[in-house]
């Protein structure tokens, strides 16, 4: 009995042993967006109590500060152990085109995520065959937000097309409203800029774009500037100096009307700002783009040669299952990539989008890496500030085609 005892303890202290290590995850959500990877933290140390996490967090939206961090750690050959990155072009383009990224194909095989996400979300993870990260939510592009009540109270309804949603402008504008959208720092401008062109487009025209079928030259494209210019109008004056969260809650001070902004601005309102959804705050796709899902997706990856390999597959696989989708996406805005997640969990807002996820048009964004690659992104922002200056559409279509020729846009 004693000798029995004594085996059944020393294996449990080996199968601690064994299991003891670090794992460095790196990422963008910090402040308000912390609380849903805190909860994925949570579960993998409940899972693996003996791995300490360093929780390492880059703050800036959209990733713009952590990708610079990134880059040098990538390049300096001390990568993190598992790093958050956009689906697509923004993961394939940069960093597997580099060879610096593990194939994960063995652990789809063995964790049955080919028949968890969508096909054509797991194409936008496959490069020559090997697939190189696993996604841990999707993320909606294209909403505009807004507070039902104060629209009625101006007397103005959601627009669903730019021209109504300039009309629109023009109204509240003349009922005292000097700013009627909410904009901020300069990838929120670029945000915006995706939603007025996908609009503009439509989804062939979206898509022929970076497919290289349609150039930025193009008068369709030159209109889309012309548009943005005009929507542009309608802003706060001080947007380079505003986070998304600050642009978001001029909406809810009635300071502004509308805000375009992904859900993960559903996340702040819940989460953050305890406002019920569908009545203290509502939304609508952004105009022009009714029955178009413009998406991104956060992901994850294994850079090579990761300190923690092992604890980072332990990761990877918390990430892609159904426990830790369901525990992320319902704080952090987002709907699972998986099809089978739990919808009683997610909020109004979040079973609204994943209805769309099945039944809209699916395109990719740019603003969020999907469609190019990150060296046209990095520089596109000037871009958008140069056009902010000279409002010239002509000008800003010769220079954004010239980046992505640079770039190999649609090659």
């Amino acid at each position: 009995m004693k000798k029995a005892l004594l085996l059944s303890l020393t294996l449990a202290a080996a199968t601690q042993a064994s299991a003891a290590g670090k794992l460095e995850i790196f990422s963008w959500w910090s402040g308000d967006e912390g609380p849903a990877l805190n909860a994925l933290v949570k579960l993998y140390e409940q899972r693996y109590p003996g791995v300490k996490v360093d929780n390492a967090t880059v703050s800036g939206g959209a990733g713009t500060n952590a990708k610079a961090v990134l880059k040098t750690r990538m390049l300096g050959g001390t990568p993190p152990d598992s790093f958050q990155v956009h689906a697509g072009q923004e993961l394939t383009g940069t960093w597997v085109v580099a060879n610096r990224m593990e194939d994960l194909s063995g652990i789809y095989k063995s964790e049955g995520w080919d028949k968890a996400f969508p096909k054509d979300l797991v194409s936008l993870l496959t490069y020559k065959g090997g697939k190189w990260s696993v996604p841990v939510n999707v993320h909606r592009s294209n909403v505009m937000w807004f507070v039902p009540g104060k629209l009625k109270a101006w007397g103005v309804t959601a627009p669903k097309s730019w021209s109504e949603f300039l009309s629109t402008c023009s109204k509240l504008k003349a009922k005292g409203v000097q700013a009627p959208l909410s904009l901020g720092e300069n990838w929120t401008q670029q945000h915006l800029w995706e939603s007025v062109a996908v609009g503009v487009l439509g989804v062939k025209g979206w898509n022929d774009l970076w497919d290289g079928k349609l150039k930025f030259t193009d008068p369709r494209v030159q209109s889309v500037f012309t548009t943005y210019g005009k929507v542009l109008d309608c802003a706060n004056k001080d947007a380079s100096s505003l986070s998304w969260q600050q642009a978001t809650d001029r909406v809810i001070s009635g300071q502004s009307a509308f805000n375009i902004m992904g859900d993960w601005a559903a996340g702040y309102l819940t989460t953050t700002k305890k406002l019920k959804p569908g009545s203290d705050f509502s939304w609508a796709p952004s105009p022009g783009t009714s029955g178009t899902f413009v998406f991104l997706a956060d992901s994850f990856g294994l850079p090579k040669g990761a300190k923690n390999r092992a604890e980072a597959l332990n990761w990877l696989r918390l990430m892609g299952s159904k426990a830790g989708q369901d525990a992320f996406n319902p704080l952090k805005g987002s709907i699972a990539a998986r099809t089978d997640s739990d919808l009683k969990k997610y909020s109004v807002y979040g079973q609204s989008a994943a209805k769309d996820w099945r039944s809209n048009k699916i395109v990719g964004s740019l603003a969020h890496g999907v469609v190019a690659p990150e060296s046209f992104m990095s520089a596109f922002g000037t871009v958008m500030d140069q056009f902010a200056a000279s409002r010239s559409a002509q000008g800003a279509a010769a220079a954004a085609q010239q980046l992505a020729d640079r770039a190999g846009v649609g090659k």
